[in-house]
């Protein structure tokens, strides 16, 4: 039971980072530009997109169609936390994945968003 509680609190105390990512598809370079509080879980997104699950609709039939190989899921910028004073962390990613949209224009014939 001890151990039990040692992994739980080393859990409790994993630092997660908070970023922009892009799923990008190699073969027509389409991207979809993306935030998330944990760029650990990008695993989830290619797990949803090889389920079939994924929300956007128009890059899972991509994927679907030219396969996991044509895709490439990439941090493209990692949110810089505010060490001290109030940091919204919600606001803060909302506005960098902001900035990348307007980089990027993944929009149309350009992208998945």
């Amino acid at each position: 039971m001890n151990r039990r509680k040692e992994l739980v609190q080393q859990y409790k105390e994993i630092k997660t980072e908070a970023g922009v990512f892009q799923i990008r598809n190699t073969v027509n370079n389409k991207v979809f530009i993306g935030s998330t509080k944990n760029l650990k879980t990008l695993n989830g997104k290619t797990f949803a997109l090889k389920a079939g699950t994924h929300l956007n609709r128009q890059l899972q039939n991509e994927w679907n169609e030219y396969g996991a190989d044509a895709f490439v899921i990439e941090t493209l910028e990692v949110l810089a936390r505010k060490e001290t004073g109030y940091f919204d962390e919600k606001d803060a990613l909302k506005k960098l994945e902001d900035k990348w949209l307007q980089q990027v224009q993944p929009y149309g014939m350009r992208g998945y968003n």
